[in-house]
């Protein structure tokens, strides 16, 4: 009880994530006489990072931030324009079409709910899109990032939970469709009930020219997904590859990315690199002390006795991590979570892999809900709305997002079938 009180209280002043669970940490070894083990602690912060899959990191944020730099959101937008665009209610679906496309490479809900905004927002309510539908077609195609491969969430739920993060990538393919169909249908019955402005393309100066300077970025993610199946590289040997291919698509292609510029994206990447390798190595540290105290066997006897069923742990585990979410970023939350949450849901009978999925859906209700919900924020500031209003424009698109969390939970072939092909 005195650790959740340091924790609250640590978190309710304003420290960094990691410097609250440290100081639980400690508070923790104190109260549960087991100082002793604070000899331990510089060996297991050292261990939690001596992991060849933390590489995979910093080369996918390169990535992003390589074609973040070079301008990849506008020419991903007038490919999906020339696909979609003609539609009643085209910017909407263009919107979440170059969303999903974007997700596969950029990976970040908040940079691509941030980047999208500046973008797509102003573009749609040009077109007679009112505004704060506009705003909740992007932040619910921003909650694509985490989920469509690469993903940083899996990538992180694979090194806390020492499973393939090749698998978890494979595994948040089916999901991802599922949920750009979800949010498509949303649009579509708006259009139907409150009716959306007509299909009208974009301006378009050479299609053909356009739409391969578009989709150019995405033999990226192909790039990456096909390896990885074929068993030809592992996901950082893939980040890599995939940091080379977006520097010479930014670099000598596009020519939108400078020699100059390196240095602040490598810059970039290193304070983020850190922030998020720094919150794994406490977070390791007071999953091993609770571990120790035999937390995790006391959570999973106090479960068990609340319910046999794993598809009603699965619930309460979305319930769980969904308020968290609304206090805590979803790094800092799956970091927490899963080494406590993990060996409960072991004892169900739950595939590791379906549990990496389920979580990293269930930590992105957080980026758009009050009271913290950074992608909220982000939108609010982008498109001038009180809260309240733009939150009721979002409700359909959430309603939409726990209907697919649902049927992932009670159907895990939904995760699990493409991870078994790829092992036979």
């Amino acid at each position: 009880m005195i650790t959740l009180i340091v924790f609250l209280v640590t978190l309710l002043v304003g420290l960094p994530i990691f410097i609250t669970l440290l100081l639980g940490t400690l508070v923790f070894l104190d109260q549960a006489d087991l100082v002793i083990l604070l000899s331990s602690l510089p060996i297991q912060l050292y261990g939690s990072l001596n992991q060849n899959g933390l590489l995979a990191i910093p080369l996918f944020m390169l990535v992003g931030e390589l074609m973040n730099k070079g301008g990849l959101t506008t020419r991903l937008m007038s490919a999906a324009d020339v696909f979609v665009g003609g539609f009643r209610g085209g910017l909407a679906y263009v919107n979440l079409m170059t969303n999903a496309m974007a997700a596969s490479i950029l990976g970040s809900a908040t940079a691509q709910i941030s980047v999208m905004s500046r973008l797509m927002i102003p573009t749609m309510v040009e077109k007679g899109y009112k505004k704060e539908f506009a705003a909740a077609v992007t932040m619910s195609g921003g909650l694509l990032g985490p989920i469509i491969p690469p993903s940083m969430l899996m990538i992180i739920y694979g090194v806390v939970a020492y499973q393939p993060i090749s698998a978890l990538f494979i595994a948040g393919i089916l999901p991802g469709i599922l949920i750009i169909s979800g949010f498509a249908l949303v649009i579509f019955l708006t259009g139907l009930v409150k009716g959306l402005p007509a299909g009208e393309h974009l301006e378009h100066k050479n299609v053909r020219k356009e739409l391969i300077n578009g989709l150019l970025p995405g033999s990226i993610p192909i790039t990456i997904i096909v390896c990885i199946i074929l068993g030809i590289m592992t996901p950082t040997e893939a980040g890599a590859i995939a940091s080379i291919m977006s520097f010479i698509i930014g670099a000598v292609i596009y020519k939108s990315i400078k020699l100059s510029d390196l240095p602040g994206i490598f810059g970039s990447v290193a304070v983020n690199t850190a922030t998020i390798t720094g919150l794994i190595a406490v977070a390791s540290v007071f999953g091993w002390a609770l571990s120790f105290e035999g937390v995790p066997d006391m959570l999973v006897g106090h479960i068990s006795n609340v319910t046999s069923s794993p598809l009603l742990f699965l619930l309460l585990v979305y319930l769980l991590v969904i308020l968290l979410g609304m206090f805590l970023e979803s790094i800092s939350v799956m970091i927490v979570i899963v080494p406590i949450i993990l060996p409960a849901a072991l004892t169900y009978g739950i595939d590791p892999i379906h549990f990496g999925v389920v979580i990293s859906l269930a930590t992105l209700i957080g980026l758009v809900t009050p009271p913290v919900g950074p992608g909220l924020y982000i939108a609010m500031t982008a498109a001038n709305l009180p809260m309240g209003t733009l939150f009721k424009a979002m409700i359909p698109f959430l309603f939409s997002m726990f209907l697919c969390m649902f049927l992932i939970a009670v159907f895990p072939a939904l995760s699990l079938y493409l991870p078994s092909l790829m092992s036979k």
